[in-house]
């Protein structure tokens, strides 16, 4: 399962969705479209806007801008993703941090 935790500005994927075998697995190519996509989109707005860290299973993105443009952004690729694990329950999980 691909598990995206959301936190105040920070998201963080991690895990495979397990939905077919390696290279045939929508769920991880529509993962991995929508993220790079939206990170792609707001460096290009901005270019420190946020960093990622990929690690194995494991991407890591810092949200370093405040900017109204890069926050849409990020909204829309959140917004994509829930939208994502509405159709594919058992393949990913979105996990959000409550703010204090």
């Amino acid at each position: 399962m691909i598990k995206v935790n959301i936190k105040q500005n920070r998201v963080i994927i991690t895990g495979h969705a397990g939905y077919d075998e390696y290279g045939k697995d929508i769920v991880c190519a529509s993962v991995s479209s929508i993220v790079i996509t939206s990170v792609n989109a707001a460096l290009k707005l901005e270019n420190n806007s946020l960093e990622y860290i990929e690690e194995k299973d494991k991407l890591t993105i810092n949200i370093l801008s405040n900017k109204e443009n890069i926050k849409i952004i990020i909204e829309n690729m959140i917004d994509l993703l829930e939208e994502l694990s509405l159709t594919y329950k058992e393949n990913i999980k979105i996990i959000k941090e409550e703010r204090p």
